[in-house]
């Protein structure tokens, strides 16, 4: 997991240094944001049908080796961005480079069309989207349907997951990206995939029983594979939406689950990133603000471990969230002066207690969609009703994130270009008052809804 973070962080910054330096080399309007959040969205889309295919796999396969096969294919892709980087004449930054060459100076990238890497990124997507979902199905496996000792059990995979993830994120932001440059910091990922692969290879397969064979069993192998794959992809979303839609206990999961999750990631992958390059400069200190975000789940995620007994629904949790998200307000009258890394770890700690929110209400929403669905497993055939409702809240906020980060991000870029641009001190306050503030809340905003440039501001 560790790894996992590490290398979605480098990527993000890697892709917003390299557009933000081919609109610097060709003299045109940088689209910046708008081309990051269409990588993120792809990958997150990407992700979906990962996700999707986790419901059939783990009825027919063991879930180690379904794991082990997805994080291979994660692996593969980080390395053949490696590859690509360095056939191109890419190399490790030079010392002191940032010494010697203006701030924006990327020359020792490679020499490759940055759109190369959206494929790439798709694809890696498949086997995060299969990793993330399957973290979600094993704890019911492991413990069966006691709600107590899942909400126990999510939570301590919950505490690990962010243990890694800040240390992936503050890792990435103050040692690699600076020892490594944005191109090779994530060059330990492929290594590190393999050695998790060979080890979740011996775990144990934890009574995992196959499946009959499905419909299309008595057709040729070529027809069984082709029509079989079609039809449990939509298996698996007809069973999660029927599952969530005629139970009154599951509708309010799509708000509460999908949408929650659509605001924490793009708080992290679309709000940081703008911040840190345009506020502050410097692309790589999006990954502490990042770190500060996953130090908050990780908090989060051990009081529901430590107070399980205490708070026994996800309710306060989901309205904890929802009234730390107003916090986001102060970014677009926050006028920091660019390059203090102080700044980001100001903004690393305010992001602590809306991801404090979001985490226990996410861990408690897990358990409690893991023991509702014990009971009606084993009536499932072709897939399995805890992976096509997980898949299916999954996939839903992948489909928000997938439309709506590349137009807000061509929002951003646009307010960038009209205020000036990196030439003529362009900022985009205006932008964030719509993005982090109005985005993220339904309650009123604070007076003053134009945000024009503050008159000390020195961009």
């Amino acid at each position: 997991m560790y790894v996992l973070s590490l290398t979605s962080t480098a990527f993000a910054a890697l892709c917003t240094n390299r557009y933000d330096y081919d609109a610097q080399l060709t003299q045109s309007r940088a689209k910046t944001f708008e081309r990051v959040g269409l990588i993120t969205g792809l990958n997150q889309a990407f992700q979906c049908v990962g996700s999707i295919l986790i419901a059939p796999l783990i009825k027919r396969y063991r879930t180690k080796n379904v794991l082990v096969c997805a994080i291979l294919v994660f692996g593969l892709c980080t390395a053949i961005l490696l590859i690509l980087d360095g056939s191109t004449g890419g190399r490790i930054i030079p010392r002191n480079w940032s010494k010697t060459h203006k701030k924006d100076d990327f020359s020792y990238y490679g020499d490759y069309n940055t759109d190369a890497i959206i494929p790439i990124y798709c694809v890696a997507g498949i086997g995060y989207g299969m990793v993330e979902l399957i973290r979600r199905v094993v704890p019911r496996d492991i413990v069966g349907g006691n709600v107590q000792k899942l909400r126990r059990l999510d939570a301590m995979v919950h505490i690990f997951y962010e243990i890694a993830g800040t240390t992936g994120a503050f890792v990435t932001a103050l040692v690699l990206i600076p020892k490594l440059g944005n191109n090779f910091s994530f060059i330990i990922t492929p290594l590190c995939f393999t050695c998790a692969a060979i080890v979740w290879y011996f775990m144990s397969s934890l009574g995992f029983v196959a499946q009959k064979p499905d419909v299309f069993s008595a057709q040729p192998s070529y027809i069984k594979s082709v029509l079989g794959g079609f039809w449990l992809f939509f298996e698996s979303i007809f069973t999660g939406g029927k599952l969530i839609f005629t139970n009154r206990k599951f509708i309010w999961l799509l708000p509460g689950y999908s949408i929650a999750l659509y605001g924490h990631r793009y708080l992290e992958n679309g709000i940081a990133p703008a911040v840190a390059k345009r506020y502050l400069g410097n692309s790589a200190w999006s990954q502490i603000m990042v770190g500060g975000s996953n130090f908050g789940e990780l908090l989060g995620a051990l009081f529901v471990f430590l107070f399980t007994q205490v708070v026994k629904t996800p309710m306060p949790w989901l309205r904890l969230d929802s009234l730390m998200l107003l916090i986001v307000w102060y970014l677009p009258y926050w006028y920091p002066p660019t390059g203090r890394v102080k700044d980001a770890w100001m903004v690393a700690g305010t992001f602590i207690p809306i991801s404090f929110g979001w985490a226990a209400g996410d861990v408690s929403l897990a358990a409690y969609i893991q023991a509702s669905l014990a009971r009606i497993e084993s009536r499932a055939t072709n897939v399995s009703p805890l992976g096509a409702v997980m898949a299916f809240l999954y996939s839903t906020y992948i489909v928000l994130y997938a439309i709506a980060s590349p137009l807000l991000g061509r929002y951003i870029d646009r307010v960038y270009a009209e205020t000036g641009g990196s030439a003529n001190g362009g900022n985009i306050h205006g932008a964030l008052v719509n993005i982090s503030g109005v985005h993220f809340s339904e309650s009123p905003p604070p007076p003053s809804p134009l945000c024009p440039p503050h008159p000390s501001a020195s961009r």
